[in-house]
C-alpha cells in the first residue's frame, strides 16, 4: 500500500484529519518520567496508544530525538506504530534539503532506517534535491510550501514570475514533480488565504497543515480553506497542545481528551 493509499484509508476508517505530532521535549515530561533513560519511548508510546483511533497519521519530529542521541527510541517508536497501528502513516518530519548522493542517503535514512511512510523535504535546492525521494514510489514526499512561521514570508512571498514563490512551488510540485502521485505539501494553518490559494493550484493533493493548537491557527478557517470537495485532503497537525495537555501520571488520558476535542472540532467544519 502506498503512502497516499494508506492516508486515504486512514481518513475514512478513523473519520479524522488530525495528525498527531510527536515532538518529545523531555523538559516538559511529567515528573515520574524525568531521568528515565527510555523516557521518550515511554512518553510517546503512551501518547500513541491514547490517540491512535483519533488520528489519520503520526508525525515524529526527528530533531527532538537526534538532539539527545535518542534515534534508537525513534526507531523503536516507528516500529511500534508499524506493528500495532499499521493503518496509520508515519511521517518523518525532517525537512531534508540536500542534493544528489547526499539526498539519496537522507531518503534511505527516512524510508529504510525509520521505515517512514513519508518525509518532509525542503525544495530550495530544486528538482535534484527532490528526485532521490521520488525513487521510492510507495513513499510520500511532502514538500515545504507555505510554512506556518512568520519568517516564512521572508522568502516565500518573493515575486516569482508574477506570483509569490510559494505558489510557484505548489505549481511545480503539482505539475512536474508529482510524477508518481506521491507528493504532498506543507501549508500552515496560520495563513488560511494562502492555504486556499494552494488548494486551488494543486487540486486534491494532500496537504500537511501545521499551526493549530499552540501556534494559534483557526480550525474553522483552516478546514474551509484547505479541504477537498469530499471534505478530506488534509493532515491537520497538532503537537504541543496534545502532548503536554497534562503534567501528571494521567498525561496520556489528558492528551486523548484534547485529541478527541481537536478531531471533533475539525469534523464539525468539514
Amino acid at each position: 500500500m502506498t503512502f497516499i493509499e494508506k492516508l486515504s484509508a486512514a481518513w475514512a476508517a478513523h473519520d479524522s484529519l488530525l495528525c498527531v505530532g510527536l515532538d518529545p521535549d523531555i523538559s516538559k515530561f511529567p515528573p515520574h518520567l524525568q531521568g528515565q533513560p527510555d523516557a521518550i519511548f515511554i512518553f510517546c508510546k503512551a501518547i500513541i496508544d491514547a490517540t491512535a483511533d483519533t488520528a489519520c497519521a503520526f508525525k515524529p519530529q526527528i530533531a527532538y530525538f537526534a538532539a539527545i542521541q535518542a534515534e534508537d527510541q525513534l526507531e523503536a517508536l516507528c516500529s511500534y506504530i508499524r506493528v500495532n497501528y499499521p493503518q496509520l502513516p508515519v511521517i518523518l518530519d525532517a525537512k531534508r534539503g540536500d542534493i544528489g548522493a547526499t539526498a539519496a542517503q537522507y531518503a534511505r535514512e527516512a524510508f529504510e532506517r525509520y521505515g517512514a511512510d513519508a518525509v518532509t523535504v525542503n525544495p530550495y535546492m530544486g528538482s535534484d534535491s527532490i528526485a532521490p525521494y521520488l525513487e521510492w514510489p510507495d513513499r510520500g514526499t511532502i514538500v515545504l510550501c507555505r510554512t506556518s512561521n512568520p519568517g516564512g514570508s521572508d522568502l516565500q512571498f518573493l515575486n516569482a514570475n508574477g506570483r509569490p514563490l510559494y505558489q510557484h512551488v505548489a505549481q511545480l510540485v503539482a505539475e512536474k514533480w508529482n510524477t508518481n502521485g506521491q507528493c504532498a505539501l506543507v501549508v500552515g494553518a496560520t495563513f488560511p488565504n494562502e492555504l486556499a490559494a494552494v488548494r486551488t493550484i494543486v487540486g486534491a493533493m494532500p496537504l500537511l497543515v501545521p499551526g493549530i493548537g499552540a501556534q494559534g491557527g483557526d480550525v474553522a478557517a483552516t478546514v474551509a480553506a484547505g479541504k477537498t470537495a469530499d471534505g478530506c485532503g488534509m493532515m491537520i497537525n497538532s503537537s504541543r497542545a496534545i502532548l503536554y495537555a497534562g503534567q501528571g501520571e494521567d498525561f496520556a488520558a489528558a492528551a486523548r481528551t484534547v485529541a478527541l476535542a481537536t478531531r471533533d472540532a475539525i469534523n464539525r467544519c468539514r
